[in-house]
């Protein structure tokens, strides 16, 4: 997209971690600002685009898991740009009847989803934050959507690390946990710090508090482990995220350096 594309509200000069996201996985959704910023994460840490891809595979194995134990919910918070192998073309490829929700706090995203899905009953796109859960599970159009009383698939893929403060992000996790019926699952992915030494570290938080999220945490594996409290880890567990049950005859990303990414699904009893 150019500046002159871009919807009311919006400034194209501020990069957006969704836009940059997409530009990442190769998308056109994004301005100079997102794709500035995106070269300037590349430089700093090679595997980004590795890591991104690695992420969408993920989350298609994931829903598809929890799809074949019988979920037919699915809450995605922080949900990004529409783009191939999306929550709902997995999960309505897997059960017709399933019911998705997409929520995020960009409005490019929520311009482009409901467009993209203004024909699809089974799933809706709406405006929220994670860092305000409360407000996401009292929102009557999700509580329309979703029944809270059976299985729920959430998903909060490379998201969490957008909010800096620990207890803030696991306050959140917690209260999204709380809310769900037994029978469902919980699918995270975060950043990780590879074998970024403290300089790159800093460089890439400084990098993103000029982006509209204003700010990315990597956590080592025990903190991202923390989440998933309460919840039981479906096998491999927490692990890298090209590493969660990679198909097989599917091509593997090479170990370049930079960040990492882990990643797991938890089912609640």
């Amino acid at each position: 997209m150019d500046m002159k594309q871009a919807p009311l509200g919006i400034d194209p000069t501020v990069p957006s971690v969704a836009r940059i996201y997409d530009y990442l996985l190769g998308g056109k959704d994004n301005f100079a600002s997102d794709r500035a910023a995106a070269e300037k994460i590349i430089k700093l840490t090679p595997n980004v685009r590795d890591g991104v891809r690695a992420n969408r595979r993920f989350l298609s194995r994931a829903v598809n898991l929890l799809a074949e134990r019988g979920v037919r919910q699915f809450l995605d918070i922080g949900a990004g740009l529409p783009t191939q192998e999306n929550v709902h073309q997995v999960a309505l490829r897997m059960a017709p009847e399933s019911r998705i929700v997409y929520v995020d706090n960009d409005p490019i995203v929520l311009a482009h989803g409901r467009a993209l899905l203004a024909d699809n009953q089974q799933t809706i796109v709406l405006n929220g934050d994670l860092r305000e859960p409360e407000a996401i599970l009292g929102d009557p159009q999700i509580n329309e959507h979703i029944d809270f009383d059976q299985p729920v698939g959430l998903l909060m893929l490379a998201v969490l690390h957008f909010v800096p403060d620990d207890d803030h992000a696991e306050r959140i996790v917690t209260t999204l946990r709380d809310r769900l019926a037994p029978g469902s699952g919980m699918v995270i992915s975060h950043l990780s710090f590879g074998d970024l030494d403290e300089e790159k570290v800093r460089e890439g938080r400084e990098l993103y508090k000029k982006t509209s999220a204003g700010s990315a945490t990597p956590r080592s594996h025990a903190q991202i482990l923390r989440f998933f409290d309460g919840f039981e880890l479906v096998e491999p567990g927490l692990v890298s995220t090209d590493d969660w049950r990679p198909e097989k005859n599917e091509p593997r990303f090479p170990r370049l350096p930079g960040v990492d990414g882990y990643s797991g699904v938890g089912l609640l009893h």
